[in-house]
């Protein structure tokens, strides 16, 4: 595997390119904006930190934080792209 990829892995959970691929295709993406998945994805950090899943939570935000850092250099659109 290579060091980007081992990388991916730990911080967060996938290949985090092919998963902000996933989001741009996403009905979710398209129809309520980048901020809607980002919302998303802090909930479900949440869930898995009531439930004890520290690790999987800390995933989840960082996966949060690549696609706002995207949103924020215009990558990404923080509202509904159709």
């Amino acid at each position: 595997m290579k060091n980007t990829m081992k990388n991916d892995m730990k911080m967060y959970g996938c290949d985090i390119e092919t998963f902000k691929e996933s989001v741009k295709n996403s009905i979710t993406y398209r129809f309520s904006g980048g901020a809607m998945v980002v919302a998303g994805l802090m909930s479900d950090a949440q869930e898995m930190m009531a439930h004890g899943d520290s690790d999987s939570a800390r995933m989840y935000l960082n996966r949060a934080k690549a696609l706002v850092f995207d949103m924020m250099d215009g990558s990404m659109s923080f509202g509904p792209t159709k």
